[in-house]
Order: C-alpha cells, then sequence, then structure tokens
C-alpha cells in the first residue's frame, strides 16, 4: 500500500431543517392554535480514529465531503429528522488544520476517537416556539441555520515508541529489516527510504515497541530541502529518538550537524530522549574505532552491525530500558 500522510479535503456540514409554520385544525377543536414543528439539525463532518488504516490515501481521491441536510418540522409539533453524520475514518496520530486561518481542529490519537471538523446547522423553530398572549396565531418559523463548510488539511504524524534519525545511507532501513519483520527497500544509493517504514520489535522474552525508519535528513531538512518537511514531521511524536551515524565518516560533525535540523525545526525535539548508534562497524577492523564520541553523558552510545548482528541485541536492550525510563517519568 501506498503511503500518505497529507490531505486536503473541502467539506460541508449540512444545513438545518427549517421550522414549520402550521396551525391545528381539527373538527371539534376550536382555535387548535400554532403547532409547527422545529427542523431538523444538519449531520457533522466528523474525524474519527481507526488502528487499522496506516496511511491518508483514500483521501487524496474523496475531495469533497459533504454531510446530509435536516429535514422541516411538521404539524403536530413533530420535529424534522437530523440531517446524518458524515465520518471520515483516519489513521491514528492525524492531525487537522483549517487551511485558511491555520487553526488547529484536533487530533486523533486512539482508536474509536472522534472529532467534529465541520459542525451541522442548527434547526429553526417552528412557529409554536413564538405564540404569546399578544399573538396567539403567529405565522413567523425560523430557518435553519447553514452547516459549516471549511477546507481543511490532514497531517499524518506516525505514533512510534523509537524513531530513526540519520543522513540518507546510514543504514536505518537495514537496522528496522534485522530488528523487526518489517521489509523496507533497502539500495547503496541515497534516498532508498522515500516514505516511513514501521515495524515492531520483539525481544525473546516478547516485549516489544514500534520502530518507525523515517526518510533521511539533508543538510537545510528545516527549509523544506530534499524531503524536508516531509519528514520531520514524524519525529514529534516518538518517545525516543535514535541516532543513526556511519562510521566511515566524521561521527561528530554528522551528530551535531542532525541535532542542528532537529533544533532548526523544532527546539523541543532536543528535548526527546535519544541514544546514538555507530552503525556499519563490520567494515572496520575488529569492530573499533579511533575516533572519541562526545555527546551528552545521558545519551548512550552503541557500536553495531547490523549486516553481522554485532550488539543488536545489546541496542534493543538499550532502547528498552530507556523506554521504560520513560514511561516512569511520565505523570500518572
Amino acid at each position: 500500500m501506498k503511503f500518505a500522510d497529507y490531505a486536503k479535503i473541502y467539506v460541508t456540514a449540512g444545513d438545518g431543517g427549517s421550522g414549520m409554520s402550521h396551525f391545528r385544525r381539527e373538527k371539534f377543536v376550536p382555535k387548535g392554535g400554532p403547532d409547527g414543528g422545529d427542523g431538523g439539525r444538519g449531520g457533522d463532518i466528523v474525524l474519527a480514529g481507526n488502528k487499522q488504516l496506516n496511511t491518508l490515501l483514500d483521501l487524496r481521491y474523496r475531495k469533497f465531503i459533504k454531510a446530509s441536510h435536516g429535514r422541516p418540522g411538521e404539524g403536530g409539533k413533530r420535529r424534522g429528522k437530523d440531517g446524518g453524520d458524515e465520518i471520515i475514518e483516519v489513521p491514528l496520530g492525524t492531525v487537522a488544520f483549517d487551511a485558511d486561518s491555520k487553526e488547529r481542529l484536533g487530533e486523533i490519537t486512539e482508536d474509536a476517537e472522534k472529532i467534529i471538523i465541520a459542525k451541522g446547522g442548527k434547526g429553526g423553530l417552528g412557529n409554536w416556539h413564538f405564540r404569546s398572549s399578544t399573538n396567539q396565531s403567529p405565522q413567523h418559523a425560523q430557518e435553519g441555520e447553514k452547516g459549516e463548510e471549511r477546507v481543511v488539511e490532514l497531517e499524518l504524524k506516525l505514533i512510534a515508541d523509537v524513531g530513526l534519525v540519520g543522513f540518507p545511507n546510514a543504514g536505518k532501513s537495514t537496522l528496522l529489516s534485522a530488528m523487526s519483520a518489517a521489509k523496507p527497500k533497502i539500495a547503496d544509493y541515497p534516498f532508498t527510504t522515500l516514505e516511513p517504514n514501521l515495524g515492531v520489535v520483539t525481544s525473546s522474552d516478547y516485549r516489544s515497541f514500534v520502530m518507525a525508519d523515517i526518510p533521511g535528513i539533508i543538510e537545510d531538512a528545516h527549509q523544506g530541502k530534499g524531503l524536508g518537511l516531509q519528514f520531520l514531521r514524524h519525529i514529534e511524536r516518538n518517545k525516543l529518538l535514535l541516532f543513526m551515524v556511519s562510521c566511515q565518516g566524521d561521527i561528530n560533525q554528522e551528530y551535531q550537524a542532525l541535532l542542528h535540523e532537529l533544533k532548526e525545526y523544532r527546539v523541543d525535539l532536543l528535548d526527546k530522549p535519544r541514544v546514538l548508534a555507530i552503525t556499519k562497524m563490520d567494515l572496520k577492523e575488529n569492530y573499533r574505532i579511533e575516533q572519541k564520541i562526545k555527546v551528552d553523558k545521558n545519551v548512550p552510545v552503541i557500536h553495531i552491525s547490523s549486516a553481522t548482528g554485532h550488539n543488536i541485541d545489546l541496542l534493543k536492550e538499550t532502547i528498552w530500558t530507556k523506554l521504560q525510563e520513560i514511561e516512569e517519568e511520565q505523570p500518572s
């Protein structure tokens, strides 16, 4: 299935039904008076979370979405039928914005969670509501309100425990395939990964966490260069960032460059816990490097080789330990 993490849709909620202007006319009931019923409300446009979905691709082919209108009121104080809501199922991690005002309409983070992105109009009041001692035969009834109409931008930000952060060809896809059952595309040229991939990493004792392989960063990605913002938005939802730097280059320089890109995009991303993996160690004699690695003391550094499995189990345990620390620090 093709991955899509952005969609723009045009939504129109249903109009409310008009109230009825009606008078009771029955044999043997003189001066029956007004009995016009209220109109039904218009249908809402609703986003609903579906944990089985992982892409917004369907909405790229469903641009215009409308809900049904409320029915008019009827005599005998009978209320009109409400318009049906239009339910749009989206993956968990979907955020909705008004395309014009950039107002954040809400986000979906749980299965079956719902948010209204366009509200249906209220039904109009029937003439029964307007009777009084001085106006016993009101002719007036309200029209229904118009439903909201707006252009909505949807962004999918992957929800994963661990996000892989690195330059192209740092070995992210290879690591994901080595640690999980995921089968991302792997090749020896830059930008092999053009869309995020998710994999579930499981230990021998059935502990597991979700890892996201996200397209590689290039310099000035925060300005939209390369895959730019298409990639960076997905890091926001990860609990832990696994930085990956190849042992073949200047490790400290590449690590600082990655930190810089995250800082320029959103400075609070630097507050996320992280682990540094030095990759492709099978290319070094005796799996050793001479360069001294400069990182904060609370950032574990693991030398790994996805090709030979060197220190992969150690990396799993390190990540699991950090995730448990994160869970303990979160308020209950």
